[in-house]
């Protein structure tokens, strides 16, 4: 089949002919030079989130990190890839981009830490149907910001137009990060043991996870404004679902570094059993107490206005616990002074035990929650 042919415009002349106007990358909805002022807006903020072992900065084909050998003696690099999920539709409906990028740096270096591994540096993409550089630059900033916070570099990212695929004004946003640790001093499943403890470290709210229920609940069903005050909360509803996810990464490391910490899970989609349940051997268990914390307001209107059952909420959502440390007993009212000296709201949330001195079946869940949360 012959390809049919663009469509002629008047050359003006008033001979009425007419000829074709020349097609252009930008008539097709992709604007280079937007790209650039997008560029130039956010370097500021992309100079400030760096490490020593940057080469370069940002601007060449690939970013350069200069790995100290001598540093270590047996390095071991992790990597972790994630996004921010379907909260970048609150942020849009609002038109504030500054505090998305704190969510995805948050999503990255705290599935990093797991492990024990220190971030070293991230990269990120961003693709949207069409680039407004304020908007970018704003999504930017908050990378930026969240890697500066967690203390590895922002060593280079990627900015793409797809027009026809995504609307104007629309975006979605992923980042990849590289950490290290001392093979010697990595943590995991391989290290619980029966009897230790398991403490939580309270989320800032919904983090990252969930916003699929959350949007169809409080913004379809129960058709709440994003602006609306909300009493619970102190603040509106849509400053209630950008706060921004906590960033772990930094106080988990100087626990690992003064106590003696087994694993960490951190907890995102799935909710708290399935992610505590993927750093437990074989043979253990985790018990945990739903009435040593009280969920934050938020889980609770989403659970009333949409009528949402206890299982599905605690499957979506984080609960209130955001991250988890599992540690050896002896070192646990240590690690709760370091937490709250680091202003991370932590407490005892359950301990390990063998499965067949709290379960029938060695093979069934390794995380039994039990008890009512207070007020919930």
């Amino acid at each position: 089949m012959p390809l049919t042919p663009p469509a002629s415009q008047s050359d003006d002349t008033g001979n009425g002919t007419s000829t074709p106007q020349p097609a252009s990358y930008a008539a097709a909805g992709v604007d280079i030079e937007a790209g650039e002022r997008a560029v130039e807006a956010f370097r500021p903020w992309t100079e400030k989130a760096t490490r020593p072992e940057v080469i370069g900065g940002i601007g060449g084909f690939a970013g350069l990190f200069k790995l100290k050998i001598g540093k270590y003696t047996e390095p071991v690099l992790a990597a972790s890839t994630d996004g921010v999920g379907t909260k970048v539709a609150i942020a849009q409906a609002l038109d504030r981009h500054d505090t998305i990028g704190l969510d995805l740096v948050a999503m990255v270096v705290d599935d990093l830490v797991v492990c024990g591994a220190e971030p070293l540096f991230l990269q990120d993409y961003i693709a949207c149907g069409t680039l407004v550089p304020r908007q970018v630059a704003a999504i930017v900033k908050g990378i930026a910001e969240g890697c500066r916070r967690s203390g590895c570099a922002l060593l280079g990212g990627e900015t793409a137009e797809h027009p026809g695929l995504m609307q104007a004004g629309h975006y979605d946003l992923s980042a990849s990060g590289v950490g290290v640790v001392e093979a010697d001093a990595m943590l995991g499943p391989d290290l619980v043991r029966p009897g230790d403890v398991v403490v939580g470290l309270g989320s800032s709210g919904l983090h990252s996870n969930g916003y699929s229920l959350a949007r169809h609940v409080l913004l379809d069903l129960a058709r709440l404004p994003l602006d609306g005050q909300v009493e619970e909360f102190g603040r509106t509803l849509g400053e209630e679902l950008l706060e921004p996810t906590r960033i772990y990464a930094p106080d988990c490391l100087a626990l690992a570094a003064e106590t003696e910490i087994r694993t960490f899970a951190h907890i995102t989609g799935g909710g708290l059993a399935r992610n505590l349940g993927r750093v437990l051997p074989r043979g253990l268990v985790a018990v945990c107490d739903r009435g040593s914390w009280t969920p934050a307001p938020v889980f609770n209107l989403i659970a009333a206005r949409g009528r949402v059952e206890r299982a599905e909420m605690e499957q979506t959502f984080n609960m209130g616990v955001g991250m988890v440390a599992v540690l050896a007993p002896d070192d646990v009212e240590r690690a709760l002074a370091v937490l709250t000296a680091r202003h991370v709201p932590a407490w005892v949330l359950g301990d390990i035990h063998r499965a067949r001195d709290v379960a029938s079946d060695s093979d069934g869940p390794r995380v039994l929650l039990r008890g009512e949360h207070p007020r919930f």
